[in-house]
């Protein structure tokens, strides 16, 4: 344990040492952020320091759980698991269930996702006869987000004028109702959603003086990763508990701050100096990650950012190739060329599939990448999807587990009352919830009130819903006693899951049955490592915790695929080639973030990010023209591009005149040439440089890649070559009209 800190650098050291009072570590991409978190928690329990006394926050479970295995090698396994380590949310949600009853919650209250809460909020719309149009779900979801990270209650709401007369002009007079609606129905259910989990530990910090004082005292040591992605509430938490003692290390690069949209706060990490004037401020500068040519190609990018912290990122790697960059004649073709460029490089550097990642701003532009890879037989995986716990069968199987650890949940209700189909249809939902509003208690109460209600339920309908009541009430009493696994099972077998979807037959119920064994899998493991702890809880109560804590940004790489996703959700991951896609005025700066300086500026900072993941190479891909929303849109380059030194650039594919090939889409063309896009002189489309090529010559061809010429006949105007690709296999190719390059030597 005492070498730890020969395994660091002089730079790395200093912050390490420092341990009292605040702290800032500016750390640039690569740096070694996290060996620096991770040693100086064990500094820290090398001076003596309990575990106990230490809390360390991240911004994923994964990053949690690396640190804290590292941590128990170095130190002891003890000691790495008694940590108060994890991200705001399951650190906070720890806290509240121990302290719920403060704030009017039961223990065992249920943690929302966002499906969950979108699903409440569309159920509201509707029970208010609102416009769907105006009071779209996802835009109320990320405005009540926005608004309770800013620590503004429906009673704050209404009490600030700007705020009402904001949703006014947008055709939202409701939305304070809707609000209002939501935060109660939520009450009334015992549910909180992932903000909940912020805005309520701030709530009970500032209502119980004594709550505060007792963490304060346990959370002597306080370290923040990723300090310039915390939003506003996340500072609140961080400052009340910090108070005390002041032994506050925050980490984060402010050039990487890229989370604005989720409510982010950049000058969280840039006022940091202001609102602790004694605190001490450290670089890492060093990156160890990418090639020289990488490092000062995002070096002349960023620095064109004025709000910013300043700060000289270098490195002692090697030059390495210069930074390619591509223009394509459309999204198709550019992902042709990316798919035939990741088939030269496993070939000619011996990479695997995982050393690949392909970056873009948005999801839409994966469709090309997959079809270019799907024909040429890449295995790939894109991220961004829909993760497993969303998935129809596992929100099913869960809501059941939900409603069984907290009767009050009304969605799950909702959800699973009438699934497996049991005669319990939504005219009678609607019942039980207009007596849930007239009793004023739970939904799933006024099941055992149903017999004071006869003209409204008949025996039938009576006896359906009893038996229902009664398969929650047993499970409810396994649950005391009983582990997570035993439940599940119960759940699967008594509810009728499984028998309802084997009786469906198709294969789409054949995969829901394999996600519903995959979470069987799943709870096995979850009990396998509670059984390791000391205070382990197999209990289905914890494990509904541990799930729906799960963070869409705890991404698990395969090797043997190449990964795709946008750039927000390759933040702190790095590869050996990336490449960057669609870097083109209106898509990356995106057409949002046009209107204001600080917005261009956080569409820098992500563009930093894409290009600081490589490692080796970097590919950075731009088309003339794009289809988008069904049309065919000439594209501009991006700004950014112009602001890269061109000392670190290679360009490839770089031509003067437009010239249509008989592979291209004719369609395409045709709409291209009445747009005015291209003018096609017919003197000029012979490609007299690959007229007299000759067999056994070695030629390049935009989509199909490096080939050689086995054959060629017929004339001047109707020559054709014979031609054997390595990637697109043998194609008989008219000369006049072909984007061939004659190559030297052979493959």
């Amino acid at each position: 344990m005492n070498n730890y800190l020969e395994k660091l650098n002089e730079e790395q050291r200093k912050p390490v040492l420092h341990t009292k009072g605040p702290l800032m570590v500016i750390a640039g991409a690569g740096s070694g952020k996290t060996r620096v978190l991770t040693y100086k928690i064990v500094h820290l329990l090398n001076l003596g320091i309990s575990p106990f006394n230490i809390l360390a926050l991240t911004f994923t479970n994964k990053a949690a759980k690396e640190m804290k295995e590292r941590i128990s090698k170095i130190t002891s396994e003890t000691q790495g698991k008694s940590i108060w380590m994890g991200t705001f949310h399951s650190i906070f949600a720890r806290i509240l269930r121990s302290e719920s009853e403060l704030i009017g919650f039961p223990s065992n209250f249920t943690i929302y996702d966002t499906y969950d809460s979108e699903k409440l909020i569309s159920n509201i719309v509707k029970e208010m006869n609102l416009n769907k149009d105006f009071y779209k779900t996802k835009s109320i979801k990320n405005r009540i987000s926005s608004l309770k990270n800013s620590f503004i209650t429906p009673k704050n709401y209404f009490n600030q004028p700007e705020l009402v007369e904001s949703d006014k002009l947008a055709n939202r007079i409701q939305f304070g109702e809707i609000y209002r609606n939501y935060v109660s129905r939520c009450f009334k259910s015992a549910v909180m959603d992932f903000d909940d989990l912020l805005l309520k530990t701030n709530q009970l910090l500032n209502s119980s003086p004594e709550t505060l004082i007792k963490y304060q005292k346990i959370f002597k040591y306080i370290l923040v990763d990723e300090y310039q992605d915390t939003n506003y509430s996340q500072y609140l938490i961080i400052k009340s508990l910090a108070d005390r003692y002041q032994n506050l290390c925050v980490v984060g690069d402010d050039s990487q701050s890229i989370y604005s949209f989720r409510g982010a706060n950049i000058d969280n990490i840039l006022n940091f100096k202001k609102n602790y004037p004694d605190c001490t401020t450290y670089k890492l500068e060093q990156n160890y990650r990418s090639s020289k040519n990488i490092v000062e190609a995002a070096n002349s990018l960023i620095k064109q950012n004025k709000y910013k912290i300043d700060k000289n990122i270098w490195t002692l790697n090697e030059y390495g190739s210069k930074i390619i960059l591509n223009k394509s004649q459309n999204d198709s073709d550019e992902g042709r060329f990316i798919a035939s460029n990741i088939f030269e490089e496993k070939n000619n550097n011996q990479l695997d599939n995982g050393s690949f990642a392909i970056l873009y701003r948005t999801n839409a532009q994966s469709r090309s990448i997959e079809d270019a890879l799907r024909k040429i037989n890449i295995d790939y995986q894109v991220f961004g999807g829909l993760s497993f716990y969303q998935r129809k069968e596992i929100k099913d199987v869960t809501a059941y587990l939900r409603l069984v650890v907290n009767n009050s949940d009304e969605e799950s209700l909702r959800r699973v009352i009438n699934f497996p189909p049991r005669g319990i249809g939504l005219k009678t939902v609607e019942k039980l919830l207009l007596i849930s509003e007239k009793e004023k208690v739970s939904m799933y109460a006024v099941t055992a009130l149903i017999n004071k209600y006869p003209k409204l339920f008949n025996k039938g309908l009576i006896a359906r819903i009893n038996d229902f009541r009664n398969l929650i009430e047993s499970l409810k009493i396994e649950s005391q006693k009983k582990d997570a696994d035993y439940i599940l099972t119960n759940v699967i077998n008594r509810s009728g899951i499984i028998d309802f979807y084997r009786n469906e037959g198709s294969v789409e119920s054949i995969n829901r049955i394999e996600n519903i064994e995959e979470l069987r899998s799943g709870i096995n493991d979850f009990i396998l490592e509670q059984k390791e702890l000391a205070d382990g809880d197999t209990s289905i109560s914890r494990y509904l915790q541990d799930i729906s804590l799960y963070s869409e940004t705890d991404k698990d790489l395969s090797s043997d695929r190449v990964s795709l996703m946008t750039i927000h959700m390759a933040k702190g991951l790095e590869f050996k080639v990336v490449y960057v896609v669609g870097i083109e005025e209106n898509l990356f700066p995106s057409v949002l973030s046009l209107n204001t300086n600080e917005d261009l500026e956080e569409e820098r900072r992500l563009f930093y990010v894409a290009m600081t993941r490589a490692k080796h190479k970097l590919v950075l891909s731009h088309c003339d023209f794009r289809f988008k929303w069904g049309n065919i849109v000439e594209c501009e380059p991006s700004r950014f591009l112009d602001e890269i030194n061109t000392e670190f650039l290679e360009k490839n594919n770089f031509k003067e005149d437009f010239k249509p090939t008989i592979e291209n889409n004719i369609s395409r063309i045709r709409k291209l040439r009445k747009k005015g896009f291209i003018n096609v002189n017919k003197n000029n489309t012979i490609n007299t440089s690959v007229i007299n090529i000759v067999t056994n010559d070695v030629v390049e061809h935009q989509r199909f890649g490096i080939g050689t010429v086995e054959k060629v006949e017929g004339d001047e105007q109707n020559k054709k070559a014979t031609i054997n690709f390595k990637i697109g296999g043998t194609k008989t190719i008219l000369l006049k009209f072909a984007k061939l390059k004659i190559k030297k030597g052979t493959f």
